[in-house]
């Protein structure tokens, strides 16, 4: 499915489609206007992308953009620092759902991870898997920020409250994804688990690298380059 070198020479006989159906094209700035949230569900139409992910006052706008289409509204739940109370992400995860979100992203309480506070962020992701209502639930856990271990025990914790995905970042943090990470957080939950790269992944060299080291989905404002992309790239011979 994928061929990818390690010299700076990207391959992939992945065709525009099939790499379209790994992204989450997302908006995520705080000044978001609703004529770029045209644009972007526009944009995943047109393209193919698995799903669009913005905040949660632009849920309802997305989805009846997208309402006929195969395209899903993935919506941000405690978002970018994940620090409130998580009563407050149980309400926003409901809230999201009402309004039409098909997805939740969802940052981890990351103070609680630190300190070894496994019972509550146990509580916390069960609550915002119970409340997204069978609706797949990607957890963000901001890599850049944790040492192995806590990665580790992250993972963990997210297989055992039911979620579907872990994801690696936010976006808004020092550092986005990196390969290592993803290969990682792969490593802990095993080949059937969803993994998230996102954050800082904008051509299409970087996207290919992560699904190599075992993205499931790729999170990106930068969907359309990263399709486009693909056409300057060599094709690998048999």
């Amino acid at each position: 499915m994928l061929s990818c070198s390690r010299n700076n020479v990207q391959m992939t006989t992945l065709n525009p489609r099939e790499l379209a159906r790994y992204l989450d094209h997302s908006l995520l700035k705080p000044d978001a206007t609703a004529a770029e949230i045209e644009k972007l569900c526009a944009e995943a139409r047109q393209q193919g992308f698995y799903a669009v992910c913005v905040n949660g006052s632009h849920t309802e706008t997305a989805r009846s953009l997208l309402e006929d289409s195969e395209v899903k509204v993935a919506v941000t739940v405690g978002f970018p620092l994940g620090a409130m109370e998580m009563d407050v992400k149980r309400y926003e995860t409901e809230a999201a759902i009402d309004a039409g979100a098909q997805e939740i992203d969802f940052v981890l309480n990351l103070c609680w991870l630190k300190e070894g506070r496994d019972a509550l962020l146990l509580r916390e992701i069960r609550d915002v898997v119970e409340a997204a209502d069978e609706r797949p639930v990607k957890v963000i856990i901001e890599t850049s920020l944790l040492e192995e271990a806590q990665k580790v025990r992250a993972c963990e914790l997210i297989v055992e409250g039911g979620a579907q995905f872990v994801k690696t970042s936010t976006g808004f943090s020092k550092i986005g994804a990196m390969v290592e990470d993803v290969r990682l957080l792969r490593h802990v939950v095993g080949p059937k688990f969803g993994v998230k790269a996102s954050g800082g992944i904008r051509d299409t060299a970087t996207a290919l690298a992560m699904i190599e080291a075992g993205a499931t989905r790729i999170g990106t404002s930068q969907g359309v380059a990263i399709i486009q992309g693909l056409k300057t790239l060599p094709i690998p011979s048999n």
